[in-house]
Formats: C-alpha cells, sequence, structure tokens
C-alpha cells in the first residue's frame, strides 16, 4: 500500500499539525520534520488548529504542553480530535508538565523538551502504526480515501461514504490494486463472479455511482483508460484533467 500525499510538490510521508507557539525550538523541530519527508504545519491558536485538523485531515497532532498551557484548553483539543476525528496525538511536554501528562488520556505518546528530531520521527512512526494508521491490514488509505476492511466501511476526508455491497466491493478491489489496468470482464469476474450473466454496462453503471459518492473537483480515484478499462489511483487531481468531460469518457472495450 502506497502511503504518500503531495506538498509543494514534493512526496511526503505524512502530514503533521504542531500546535505550539512558533519559538526557535519549534522551528527546529519542524524543519528537522520536514527534512524527513514530513509535511508540518504550526498553528499557535486552537482554534486555527480545529479549523484546520477539520478541513484537512492531518496524520497526526503534535501539541506543546508547558505548565501554563496544559492548565488551559490545550488538554481539551487532544480529547476533541480523538473523539471526533480518531486522530493520534503526541504531547511536546516540557519536564514542569510531566506530571500532568498521567491525566492526559487522549495523548498517545510524548517527547520531553529539547526535543530530538529522531525521536520524534520514531514515536510518530510507532504511534501511526498502533493507531492503523499506516501499514495496517484491515486499511486501505489512498489519499484522502480510507477504506476500513474489518467494518467494511469507507470514507473521504473523513466523511463517511454510503455504499452499496457491490460498490463497497468494487472500490475494495480496485483500491487493493493499485495503478493496475483492469478490463470490464476483468472486473465482472473478480468482482461479480465467473457465474454473473450482466454485460460490460453493469461496470460502467456502478463505476459512475462510485465516482458520484467519492470524487469532487479536488478528488479523482478512478481513472478510464482508453479502449481498455479502469485503473485507481491515489485521488489526486491532475491539472489536465479539469478540461470537461476528460474524466468521465467511457473507455471502448
Amino acid at each position: 500500500m502506497t502511503y504518500e500525499s503531495q506538498a509543494g510538490g514534493k512526496a511526503t510521508l505524512f502530514s503533521v499539525i504542531i500546535v505550539a507557539d512558533e519559538t526557535e525550538s519549534i522551528d527546529k523541530l519542524s524543519s528537522g520534520l520536514a527534512e524527513k519527508d514530513f509535511a508540518c504545519s504550526i498553528l499557535p491558536d486552537v482554534e486555527d488548529a480545529i479549523e484546520q485538523i477539520t478541513g484537512e485531515r492531518p496524520d497526526l497532532m503534535l501539541i506543546a504542553m508547558d505548565g501554563v498551557s496544559a492548565n488551559s484548553g490545550m488538554l481539551s483539543l487532544p480529547r476533541l480530535v480523538k473523539r471526533e476525528m480518531r486522530l493520534p496525538v503526541i504531547a511536546l511536554a516540557s519536564r514542569e508538565a510531566l506530571c500532568r501528562l498521567e491525566f492526559a488520556t487522549s495523548v498517545d505518546d510524548f517527547v520531553v523538551d529539547p526535543w530530538d528530531v529522531a525521536e520524534v520521527v520514531a514515536r510518530a512512526k510507532r504511534v501511526l502504526h498502533r493507531t492503523n494508521h499506516i501499514n495496517s491490514e484491515e486499511l486501505i488509505k489512498c489519499g484522502d480515501l480510507m477504506i476500513d476492511l474489518a467494518r467494511c466501511e469507507a470514507s473521504v476526508s473523513g466523511r463517511l461514504v454510503p455504499l452499496t455491497f457491490k460498490e463497497y466491493e468494487l472500490l475494495k478491489f480496485l483500491a487493493s490494486n493499485k495503478d493496475r489496468v483492469f478490463t470490464r470482464e476483468s472486473l465482472l469476474n473478480q468482482v461479480w463472479g465467473y457465474d454473473y450473466y450482466g454485460g460490460d454496462r453493469t461496470v460502467d453503471v456502478h463505476v459512475r455511482r462510485l465516482r458520484s459518492k467519492i470524487e469532487d473537483s479536488t478528488h479523482t480515484f478512478i481513472e478510464t483508460v482508453r479502449n481498455v478499462g479502469y485503473k485507481f489511483r491515489d485521488g489526486v487531481q491532475l491539472l489536465s484533467e479539469c478540461a470537461p468531460g476528460v474524466k468521465d469518457t467511457p473507455g471502448v472495450t
């Protein structure tokens, strides 16, 4: 499973929001994470952080907790993002705040100031593994699309997508074979079964319905391959596809 996003033309492994004042140590940490292919945003205001987390759906939140902020609304933010968005949280703790972290049950892990980039990266990857954000056998993630195999659910940017059984099975099959081209006949055999007597039009209808549910102006997951069939990709909308009619032009078998 490929786990990449695009930020400023550079491939990044994970997107991270750091909720902290822009101090020299935070700026240094952000720069160090960027060198390790983490896309970072620093937000000193809790309200701004909630808005950006809701809109961008990052992979991880790092939040500064010192002797002052640990007493304030900073403690409510991890609880909020974990309850509403199931987002993993790592505390950037001062030594003065360590005694308070035992009460912050919504924090998945912590690192103590001064923060070592290598340690933060290691803990971040460990948390992401543990919370099933990467390399999980029960999750398929392509860009903003998440398929939860255990629950038979799909979501885009955190929004649950209502799918019929066959739509879900088709989506799961295509996403499990990203960038591989399948003919309509092959998709009929793989998803509907060899004993299904419906025509190729069945695949086109289900693809069109899937597109209407999981795609928009910024996401394209299912690509029509002319004269062949369909393939699945990470969902990034290309500039060349902005022309009307390109995305939904049916292929010819």
